[in-house]
């Protein structure tokens, strides 16, 4: 098979800002795999989460380095690839796995929910994210996600550099316009607490109390992610105990085995394909965890609706969808990821079902 690789921009129409620094817009890698007159799509690129950073450019490098070695390989049997991929970085394997995954199901002319048995009918709302921020430009960035789709589900950014105060002012002024939005609509509007890391745990623990008291569901990754397993798990199993609403790993847990040492201490896990390496490995970790009682979340970074597209073939498996960075691009390249009021769909085409609609730069066949 023969791999061809784009780089591409993407353009948030609000940067993003969270307890690491703000994202305005990055460069991302399409990745296309071509085999007996079929061409699978997968889209990659770098990340950063705190503990653990990749590089788009470094990125794009394995994936050449690669190259060679599989022109005299098929995209299937894709078991007959796990040693190639497992030598990969996770973005670098993501890309891989994505592009093959969607050769296979546009081989058998399906898409891969149906492949897995999986029921588009249990799909549920996908939360829509508010960043860091002054309370007055947090509440406008609100009311833009409120005009664009029903938003019944907040998932709002906490951590602030600016200490537990600013976190508070912002925590209090969403939790105020949640419950003037549920007396005004008589639907419900649900309320997510996502750290990224940007509590110690003394700040955790102070903040619970006020998290409760604004009827917030879930706390997201309150504390930074360490490399050193024990100690990472260790601060999960402090705050567990005390905390009254669901705690949800998310920059702790990349892989089953991440998933399985922290099953005692969360009651979730956000699966995000470009830390876990694609969606060979997402699959596995979202059926473990629900066969352990933790909810998922399938979540995003800043990525277009490939991505995304591929993270939502899960969705009839997950608790909490949160896949709305495509939501908040000028300008994606992709096609095909819809949504029912705010509920996100698994795409009905074969494979990904995603599309490409816009020619990316230097694409000589447009």
């Amino acid at each position: 098979m023969q791999l061809r690789l784009q780089r591409f921009q993407l353009t948030k129409a609000v940067p993003l800002a969270i307890s690491r620094g703000t994202t305005a817009a990055v460069e991302h890698l399409l990745v296309s795999l071509e085999h007996d007159g079929l061409t699978g799509i997968g889209e990659t690129g770098g990340f950063d989460t705190g503990h653990r950073h990749y590089a788009t450019d470094a990125v794009a490098a394995e994936l050449e380095a690669v190259a060679p070695q599989l022109q005299a390989l098929a995209p299937q049997p894709l078991q007959a690839l796990e040693p190639l991929l497992a030598a990969l970085s996770p973005p670098a394997r993501c890309g891989l796995d994505l592009a093959l995954h969607d050769w296979w199901g546009k081989r058998l002319n399906q898409p891969l929910h149906r492949l897995w048995g999986l029921d588009p009918g249990a799909c549920v709302a996908t939360s829509v994210t508010l960043g860091l921020g002054p309370p007055e430009a947090v509440l406008a960035r609100l009311e833009r996600w409120w005009l664009q789709l029903p938003a019944t589900r907040i998932k709002l950014k906490l951590g602030s550099p600016d200490g537990v105060a600013h976190d508070l002012a912002l925590l209090a002024a969403v939790a105020a316009a949640l419950e003037q939005r549920r007396q005004s609509t008589g639907g419900p509007c649900e309320l997510q607490v996502d750290a990224n890391g940007g509590w110690d745990l003394g700040t955790a623990r102070a903040m619970l109390d006020p998290l409760e008291r604004a009827g917030v569901v879930l706390l997201e990754q309150p504390l930074p992610p360490l490399r050193d397993p024990e100690l990472d798990t260790a601060g999960f199993e402090a705050l567990e105990l005390d905390c009254p609403m669901p705690l949800v790993a998310d920059e702790s847990c990349w892989n089953l085995a991440d998933l399985v040492r922290l099953a005692p201490y969360v009651d979730g896990i956000n699966i995000k394909l470009l830390k876990s390496g694609g969606l060979a490995e997402a699959w596995v970790m979202a059926q473990a965890a629900r066969r352990l009682g933790l909810g998922v979340m399938v979540g995003c970074y800043s990525d277009a609706a490939l991505l995304n597209g591929a993270a939502a073939q899960l969705l009839p498996l997950v608790t909490w969808p949160d896949l709305d960075s495509h939501l908040n691009l000028v300008d994606d390249p992709f096609a095909g990821l819809n949504l029912a009021a705010d509920r996100l769909v698994p795409p009905p085409g074969p494979g990904l079902g995603i599309d490409l609609h816009t020619c990316l730069a230097g694409d000589r066949a447009c």
